[in-house]
């Protein structure tokens, strides 16, 4: 074998080992998807500011095997998440933060329904994968829907998580909800400060998950 073959031969067995390395890396990458509203979608922020890209962030900091796959939605329902599930979750998928729930509150709808649509989203997620990891975040609702609706909004999350032995971010919006200084001028949506405590708020949550 002359050189110039000798040189081909090696630089092909290089090119070989490379592809299979990256193969191999990319089977062993793990998917979190982020199923949400506005709230994940980073509305009035950059997509680098909305906290499923800084949970990305801390991934990569942690040298987790984890990809982060933000797919959020302004003015998500419920019953808006559990139609679009089958197509955001074409890939397979490890760990699901559903983040969903917010708009059905807000508009009042029957929490019966919500309940019903959050549970098929799982149930859906299950059939796809089993061993998938479902975190459930918890939403508050206004005082002004009155006392027994935004009771019982409240205690829907935590009885889902207990129901489909979930892991529970208590409220997603944890000293952010109610603190102009870490919103949009709507006061709804978390500001860039704002989105750093949501993605602490989720971190706490997600990381012992990841470390398993």
């Amino acid at each position: 074998m002359g050189f110039r073959n000798r040189l081909l031969f090696i630089l092909l067995a290089v090119s070989l080992s490379l592809i299979k390395l990256t193969l191999r890396a990319e089977a062993e990458t793990k998917s979190i998807l982020f199923l949400g509203d506005s709230l994940t979608a980073g509305y009035g922020v950059e997509p680098e500011q909305a906290y499923p890209k800084l949970i990305a962030e801390k991934i990569q900091a942690a040298n987790l095997p984890f990809e982060a796959i933000p797919s959020g939605l302004s003015g998500e329902t419920s019953a808006g998440g559990l139609r679009r599930l089958n197509w955001v979750m074409r890939r397979p998928i490890d760990v699901l933060v559903l983040a969903l729930g917010s708009n059905d509150g807000l508009r009042g709808f029957d929490l019966s329904d919500t309940r019903k649509n959050l549970q098929g989203i799982i149930d859906q997620a299950r059939e796809k994968n089993p061993e998938i990891q479902i975190v459930i975040a918890g939403m508050l609702m206004p005082p002004n829907l009155g006392p027994r609706y935004t009771s019982e909004f409240k205690a829907l999350f935590p009885a889902l998580a207990e129901a489909n032995n979930a892991a529970l971010i208590p409220f997603l919006l944890e000293g952010v909800g109610g603190q102009p200084e870490l919103n949009l001028a709507d006061g709804i949506h978390p500001n860039p400060r704002g989105h750093e405590i949501v993605a602490e708020n989720v971190w706490k949550v997600l990381e012992p998950l990841l470390a398993e």
